[in-house]
C-alpha cells in the first residue's frame, strides 16, 4: 500500500523563515507549514539529538582491546536511532518471557545494520480502523504506538509514538520483517528515501517460530559522515554488551559471535552508565 509522504504526519508544524539580505520577505515565505516528516528532517535535534560530531570520553568495545574507556568522536543522533531498534528488541522480553535470542549485525562496508529477535512477533493483521497492516502502522506512520494506554504499567523503553520510525526517517533504506505464529503469516516491507517512499507489503503463509528483524542503512549524509567508522562501531558494540549483560535469559550475538559477559565486565558496564 503506497503512502503519500505529504500525509504521513497529520500534525502540521508552522515554522518561521529568517529574513535574508535585509529584504522584507512575504508573509508566505516567513511562515511556512511543514508536514511532521519534513519538520523531523529539518529539526533533527528535537527528535534524535545532535547530528553534529561530538568528542568525549566513553566506554566502548574494540576488537582486540575489549571493553575500554577512551575518547571517541561520534554523532549522538546516529547512536540514538540504532539504540531505538536495539531497545525495541530487548523490550520484547517483557512482552514474551520465552524470548531467548537477539542477533545484531553491523556491516560498515555495506553501511547496513540489522537487529533480529525471537519471541512474540508483531500481529500480522490489518488494523480495522487505519486499514493497513499493523507492522506498517508501527514502523511507517508517525505517532502510532502500543504504549498509549496509561492504565497499563510500563517497564519498557518506548512511549512517545516515534521510536523506531525515527530510524526509518533517518535511513536511506529500512526493512521490516516479522513472523507471527498466531496469524500464521510473515510480513515484509521496505521503505526508502527517509520514509518518503513505501514499498508494497509482502505477506506470505508461515508456520514456524515468531521473530522480528529490522534492517536499515542509515542516511550518513544526515550525520555528516561518509562511513560507519571505528568509533561509532565500537560504541554500538559496547551497547550490544550492555544488552547482553542486562537481559537475563537472552543470548545476544554480535556479527555471529555470542557475547559472554563476565562479572568483571558487568562491573565495567555498570560503571559505563556513569560516564
Amino acid at each position: 500500500q503506497q503512502e503519500d509522504p505529504t500525509s504521513i504526519g497529520k500534525n502540521q508544524t508552522l515554522g518561521k523563515v529568517k529574513k535574508s539580505d535585509g529584504k522584507r520577505l512575504s508573509v508566505e515565505r516567513v511562515y511556512q507549514k511543514k508536514t511532521q516528516l519534513e519538520h523531523i528532517l529539518l529539526r533533527p535535534d528535537t527528535y534524535i539529538g545532535s547530528v553534529e560530531p561530538l568528542t568525549q570520553q566513553m566506554w566502548v568495545y574494540d576488537e582486540g582491546e575489549g571493553l575500554n574507556c577512551r575518547d571517541v568522536t561520534f554523532v549522538p543522533g546516529l547512536y540514538k536511532i540504532f539504540d531505538e531498534i536495539l531497545v525495541n528488541a530487548a523490550d520484547n522480553k517483557q512482552r514474551d518471557s520465552t524470548m531467548s535470542c537477539i542477533k545484531i549485525t553491523i556491516d560498515p562496508e555495506n553501511n547496513t545494520i540489522s537487529v533480529w529477535n525471537n519471541g512474540k512477533g508483531i500481529p500480522v493483521v490489518e488494523h480495522k480502523v487505519e486499514k493497513v497492516f499493523v507492522p506498517a502502522l508501527i514502523f511507517g506512520q508517525l505517532l502510532t504506538s502500543s504504549n498509549y494506554d496509561d492504565e497499563e504499567k510500563k517497564v519498557t523503553g518506548g512511549r512517545n509514538g516515534y521510536g523506531a520510525k525515527l530510524c526509518n526517517i533517518f535511513s536511506t533504506k529500512f526493512t521490516v520483517e516479522t513472523a507471527c505464529k498466531e496469524y500464521r503469516k510473515v510480513f515484509k516491507q521496505i521503505w526508502t528515501d527517509n520514509m518518503a517512499k513505501t514499498g508494497e507489503a509482502k505477506i506470505k503463509p508461515f508456520d514456524g517460530i515468531d521473530y522480528t528483524c529490522i534492517t536499515f542503512q542509515p542516511d550518513l549524509s544526515k550525520f555528516k559522515m561518509q562511513i560507519l567508522d571505528k568509533d561509532i562501531v565500537a560504541l554500538m558494540s559496547r551497547r550490544a554488551y550492555d544488552i547482553a549483560g542486562s537481559s537475563k535469559g537472552v543470548k545476544v550475538f554480535l556479527n555471529g559471535t555470542r557475547l559472554t559477559v563476565s562479572e568483571g565486565m558487568r562491573l565495567k558496564i555498570k560503571r559505563s552508565f556513569h560516564i
